[in-house]
């Protein structure tokens, strides 16, 4: 008998069977023209961006929309009426109704966190084929009135007892500073810095000088504009009709004239004795980027063929009081020793450019030993990364940084030149506001 129950038993563990293991592979992104805010792309919304880089990227991989199983978007700046961006995308787009549609906001990490959801949602069995990305509108951006104004005006207006007399009263209760409107600013609710204030802070801490920042920046700027005069932005931008039949067609912040002799007449922009100023930082920016992702058998059966695929991620925070933007020093090397690599893996580097001052602060500790085991938590450091061996193509500084949509951007961008350059990996990095970050390795499939 026992040896019968010992058979049955080998029996049954024989059947058993792994399922096999699903990988979620890139197709290909695209994105709207990256523009300066209030400017050629004024009248068109977060959402409207975000349908044009989903009809474009529908155009360039057409997908029959009855394969789409979801929707994973992402925005920073949502409309109060409609913060679902991500569904009302996919309906204006007349995808299935049955299309589920998530939308998702991380700071300036939000397109890479969105093409991760997708990613790992595909990688558990959720779904076959899904489009992640991001939008932003910093030209429709919403006013604010003063809540002097809403505790005033408030408890007259919703009660339903209120008549002239009442509304009346009111209005001589109102003062001027009860109707100006807010003034939009990217501060930080704890500490009430602007990003800039946070990143002045950070030069001066890890000693960047303003002449280190203009050459990053100058690098990014010629870099940007040979890519353009190379054709290497081509299958990534998708042409926008805007409102008043201009067709915009290209990134508008590129400067291949950018000199440091022009640069160096620049002023600080925030603080008096500072050294970041309006050449060596992100501008405000519109734009959308979308991503396609799909099951490596299902992109084989649809005829696909797959550009890149996601080896690792990781995604962190730091006190946003302390160092607010240094944080892809840490989701940086944790990616890539989440993918089994080091940094002699890594073909490629792009890091986000909010600030030139913080991507060099950032380079300054992916070296530094004490830096990864007290903050990063590993072994040892990255390893040594020159400004001269980052971002091949430019980044945010002259490309332009629309807050949910530049995570697309990188992920488009670097798969494209794993393929064009016949390279096997990219390590990507965005630091956002409220001190999170984001690190992804992209390896080619």
């Amino acid at each position: 008998m026992p040896t019968k129950k010992t058979t049955t038993a080998k029996k049954k563990t024989s059947r058993a069977k792994a399922a096999p293991k699903r990988r979620a592979v890139l197709i290909g992104g695209m994105r709207t023209p990256f523009v300066r805010s209030f400017g050629q792309l004024l009248k068109m919304d977060t959402i409207a961006l975000g349908v044009e880089a989903m009809k474009g990227l529908l155009e360039r991989y057409p997908v029959p929309y009855k394969e789409i199983d979801s929707v994973v978007w992402g925005g920073v700046v949502l409309p109060s009426t409609t913060v679902n961006i991500g569904r009302e995308i996919a309906l204006d787009m007349a995808l299935p109704p049955t299309v589920e549609c998530t939308t998702m906001t991380r700071a300036c990490t939000t397109s890479l966190y969105t093409a991760a959801q997708a990613a790992a949602a595909i990688e558990r069995g959720d779904a076959d084929v899904v489009i992640s990305g991001g939008s932003d509108s910093l030209s429709n951006a919403e006013l604010t009135m003063p809540r002097s104004l809403m505790h005033k005006v408030a408890p007259v207006a919703m009660s339903r007892k209120s008549g002239p007399a009442d509304y009346a009263k009111l209005i001589t209760q109102l003062k001027p500073k009860d109707l100006v409107p807010q003034r939009p600013a990217v501060k930080e609710r704890t500490t009430g810095e602007l990003m800039g204030e946070s990143a002045e802070k950070m030069a001066v801490r890890h000693q960047i000088a303003r002449e280190a920042q203009d050459a990053l920046a100058l690098q990014s700027h010629h870099r940007a504009a040979a890519a353009v005069a190379a054709g290497r932005f081509a299958d990534e931008i998708t042409a926008v009709d805007a409102p008043g039949g201009k067709r915009v067609h290209a990134d508008d912040l590129i400067r291949g004239d950018a000199s440091l002799e022009k640069m160096a007449k620049l002023r600080p922009a925030f603080a008096k004795d500072g050294t970041l100023t309006a050449a060596n930082s992100s501008a405000l920016t519109d734009g959308a980027g979308a991503l396609l992702w799909m099951e490596a058998g299902k992109a084989k059966a649809l005829g696909f063929t797959p550009k890149a695929a996601f080896a690792a991620w990781s995604f962190d925070a730091v006190d946003p009081g302390d160092q607010m933007l240094i944080g892809p020093a840490i989701s940086m090397p944790r990616s890539v020793h989440r993918a089994g690599m080091s940094l002699a893996d890594i073909d490629l580097v792009d890091i986000h450019e909010a600030f030139a001052a913080q991507v060099l602060c950032v380079l300054k500790m992916l070296a530094n030993e004490r830096f990864a085991v007290e903050w990063a938590g590993l072994d040892a450091a990255l390893g040594t990364i020159a400004p001269e061996d980052i971002n091949v193509h430019g980044g945010s500084i002259p490309l332009g940084h629309p807050f949910a949509a530049t995570g697309a951007r990188m992920v488009s961008t670097m798969a494209n030149e794993l393929v064009l350059a016949d390279k096997a990996t990219a390590l990507l990095g965005i630091c956002g506001a409220g001190g999170v970050s984001a690190g992804v390795v992209l390896e080619r499939v």
